[in-house]
């Protein structure tokens, strides 16, 4: 009885063009013929031209990455020149006094935030009837020695968030506790009560919803926090 023959399957094809390199070099006339579907369009096209569609697709997508990466780093840049010069406007202060308020406004002006609030405590005694160290409560010091890290989010009626001007105008917040130490933010030493290094709340609002988000990265605003708090030491 003779045995039935199994049809060829495309996989059968595919295994042997894979596995026969030099096909198209003994018939390379085909080549001209071979007719594929063009995905952007009805029309049949030849292999040479989806393989030129295929390039140009890669190339694309390659020229789009590379733009993207150029964004990111003129994003960058301006962080980096606008922390710059906000740290520059601290250090030419010679009043120790003044430094809350320059604080505040710089950050608004250099970094473009619609509302910024601070408070200070731990200050020397002539400083405690200044208004930037009035109106704190030990349930504001609690949650700032609580922070492992500066907070972005939505704006959960937060006590710190009545020192804005305008508190109902904030619908999302960045709260930065202020450490006068160099211990980094991942070391969850510093957020024990009992070895709280915080010295103060800096409160930043905007009434955009997500202008501060949870999954923002947070390291220019970390490194505002310390740089105003090591700027803040004066005050103690």
């Amino acid at each position: 009885m003779n045995n039935p023959i199994t049809p060829i399957t495309e996989d059968d094809i595919a295994n042997f063009l894979v596995n026969t390199p030099d096909f198209f070099d003994r018939h390379a006339q085909l080549l001209a013929t071979v007719r594929i579907v063009n995905p952007h369009g009805q029309r049949a096209v030849s292999l040479q031209e989806r393989q030129a569609d295929m390039l140009r697709e890669k190339i694309r997508a390659l020229e789009q990455r590379v733009m993207e990466m150029i964004r990111n780093g003129s994003d960058n840049a301006v962080l980096a020149d606008r922390l710059h010069r906000w740290a520059q406007s601290l250090l030419i202060l010679q009043q120790p006094v003044d430094l809350p308020a320059a604080i505040v406004t710089e950050i608004q002006h250099h970094f473009m935030v619609p509302q910024v609030a601070l408070r200070v405590w731990r200050v020397a005694d002539k400083f405690q009837k200044k208004a930037f160290a009035q109106n704190i409560s030990e349930d504001v010091k609690s949650f700032t020695a609580g922070l492992a890290a500066p907070y972005c989010g939505t704006n959960n009626d937060f006590e710190a968030v009545q020192w804005l001007a305008h508190p109902h105008e904030a619908k999302s917040v960045a709260l930065l506790p202020l450490r006068n130490n160099a211990t980094p933010w991942t070391d969850a030493s510093v957020n024990t009560l009992a070895g709280d290094s915080s010295t103060g709340l800096l409160v930043l609002a905007s009434p955009d919803p997500q202008r501060f988000h949870p999954s923002m990265g947070t390291e220019v605003l970390s490194r505002i926090a310390e740089l105003a708090a090591a700027a803040l030491t004066r005050l103690q």
